[in-house]
């Protein structure tokens, strides 16, 4: 699938960043199969590309993500229902799983699966005028995209559910003092001060954000023991690259970095 077939998504690919619009205005920007199906295309598409990161909104001014379809979702018998949230987690984990560094930058209502698609983001900047939650209990289901497991590892378990089981949305400040956002701007500024985070952490090697990245998500799916095996393995991979080896010898070179350890000369050896 080509940029120029999608349908649902606007994508402008501006260097270190893609910047990706949900674009069903007509429809709350809301998830469906075919957006799922374009989003993974999409994902393919832009890790083979120079990007380091996307950065995920909403056509228009008044919805992020306004959850999942209702009218597909309707049409859902018991077991096509399973099948459907079984579609959507498996396109949240695929968010989860890609090296790129993802950004939501809330600029409206982002509920149900909107919310969803945010907490599998890396990072969420919302609007002020953001409002955000998972409200499905008051229509009569429950999070089917992973909002029952993201939220509690995110805000803990009694918050966490305190937020499902009234339903409340929250503005973005709110939001933002309750650690579901890391950080709130105001509106017209939504996009520039994205862009200025996302800058700023690729002041580090892509490498390395992409093995923290792996690492931080183990302790979300493993118990510790294991965790702390994959954090010793992307680690270990850390020193494939001599990143690393080139700052510490230049800035040894420079006086920045002392030592009494005589190095061996092939260690600095034209570097830094």
């Amino acid at each position: 699938m080509m940029a120029e077939e999608y349908s649902r998504i606007l994508v402008d690919k501006r260097g270190d960043i893609c910047w990706v619009t949900v674009n069903r205005p007509g429809d709350r920007n809301s998830i469906d199969t075919e957006l799922m199906e374009e989003l993974e295309h999409m994902l393919v598409d832009i890790e083979k590309s120079v990007a380091r990161g996307v950065v995920f909104t909403g056509a228009g001014d008044t919805y992020f993500i306004g959850g999942a379809d209702g009218i597909e979702m309707m049409q859902c018998d018991p077991e096509g229902a399973r099948s459907f949230s079984g579609r959507i987690q498996k396109l949240f984990d695929r968010l989860e799983e890609s090296p790129l560094i993802l950004v939501a930058a809330i600029n409206g209502l982002c509920f149900g699966g909107g919310f969803e698609f945010a907490l599998a983001c890396d990072l969420r900047v919302a609007s002020e005028a953001a409002r955000i939650g998972l409200p499905e209990v008051k229509v009569g289901i429950i999070p089917g995209g992973g909002g029952t497991q993201r939220l509690p590892k995110l805000v803990g378990v009694g918050r966490a559910m305190e937020m499902i089981l009234t339903g409340r949305l929250y503005k973005g400040k709110e939001a933002f003092d309750l650690g579901l956002v890391n950080q709130v701007t105001p509106a017209d500024k939504l996009l520039a001060e994205t862009e200025t985070i996302l800058k700023s952490i690729f002041r580090s090697p892509q490498y390395a954000l992409s093995q923290a990245k792996r690492a931080v998500h183990a302790s979300k799916t493993r118990p510790f023991d294991q965790g702390l095996m994959v954090e010793s393995e992307e680690f270990k991979k850390c020193f494939v690259h001599d990143y690393f080896l080139r700052l510490m010898c230049q800035q040894l070179k420079e006086g920045i970095l002392k030592t009494t350890v005589k190095l061996p000369d092939s260690v600095c050896k034209e570097r830094g």
